[in-house]
């Protein structure tokens, strides 16, 4: 992962973009002429970009004020490749245009557009997008060939949420994904693209169950802490049935009630070892109903409470490093 930049543009030099807010809000692959907002307070225009690479797909997560990009015959002369993009806006609004036509996208839709197109976008800031920069020829090595539509797809796309969720997953893998498991993550994105797209045409489920599972195992990982987490709220925002859902956890060796709960335990067992919180509040922070019950459930694993747990392992740390200290030191 790596931070294009961040900061500020002074009031006098807004209306115009200096060359460092050139390079982070465009890219020398495929350019942007962009212009910041009119802006009637005295603040500072504000941005923040992030790009993720993948082999030779592109992730662009931007975060910033107000700011119009468009690309003209100069800017698509000047691109280096040939893309198809995938624009998600995650908060706030963009207007895209392109030709005579604009699209209202608000947090939760994407729209989808080809490089060699001439656009425009308009933020209506603050607002933070994620972009899915893929050459086209990678969606043709993978068997996925696709061609935005005219007009282009824009909304509430199917498989949307699948995908987004796919991508929040890889997040904290992504700077170390390389080789085999780099290859095989990039292509379970480009599956993942080419279903959203083509509600039309059949995808193969097991070409998207990695994607899925790693998509709803994140979701599970940051929401232990909910009591209320329940099936039909996993599957309603993974877009899939409370069954289907039911098969992936079967798939992987569990149910969602017992994988959730060994989550928990695990999270519950690391505190224990790593820090002096009380059993009553890693209760609350895991997602248990209260102490009785946590207890209930880490024996039935551990074959001892939370507290005698914790104290057996003080005790067997303590035993290592008195027998260290006892230990006669060697001479050279």
């Amino acid at each position: 992962m790596s931070n294009a930049g961040k900061g500020t543009v002074p009031e006098a030099e807004q209306g115009t973009v200096p060359d460092a807010w050139e390079g982070t809000l465009s890219d020398p692959w495929l350019p942007w002429a962009v212009r910041v907002a009119p802006r009637s307070a005295p603040d500072a225009f504000r941005a923040e970009v992030q790009r993720h690479r993948l082999d030779d797909v592109t992730v662009i997560d931007r975060c910033s004020d107000s700011f119009s990009g468009a690309r003209g015959p100069r800017e698509i002369a000047a691109t280096d490749g040939d893309f198809l993009v995938v624009r998600i806006v995650r908060c706030g609004n963009e207007v895209f245009r392109r030709g005579g036509d604009q699209w209202l996208l608000e947090a939760g839709d994407a729209i989808v557009w080809e490089s060699d197109r001439p656009a425009r976008f308009d933020a209506c800031g603050p607002v933070v997008t994620r972009s899915l920069v893929m050459p086209r020829r990678s969606l043709h090595d993978v068997g996925c060939p696709l061609t935005a539509s005219n007009p282009p797809a824009a909304g509430r796309l199917p498989a949307v949420n699948l995908l987004a969720g796919y991508l929040d997953a890889l997040d904290a893998t992504l700077p170390a994904l390389s080789g085999p498991p780099g290859v095989a993550a990039r292509n379970a994105l480009l599956e993942l693209v080419w279903g959203a797209l083509r509600p039309a045409t059949p995808l193969d489920p097991q070409a998207v169950r990695p994607a899925r599972w790693a998509a709803v195992e994140h979701y599970l990982d940051t929401h232990l802490g909910r009591s209320d987490l329940s099936a039909d709220e996993v599957a309603a925002t993974h877009g899939i049935s409370v069954r289907t859902l039911g098969r992936l956890f079967t798939e992987h060796g569990g149910t969602f009630t017992g994988i959730l709960r060994a989550k928990r335990i695990a999270r519950v067992r690391d505190d224990l070892l790593t820090s002096d919180v009380t059993i009553e509040a890693l209760a609350r922070r895991w997602g248990f109903f209260d102490t009785s019950h946590l207890n209930r459930r880490f024996r039935a694993v551990h074959e001892l409470s939370p507290h005698e747990y914790r104290l057996r392992h003080r005790e067997a740390v303590s035993d290592v490093q008195r027998v260290a200290s006892k230990r006669p030191s060697r001479t050279p």
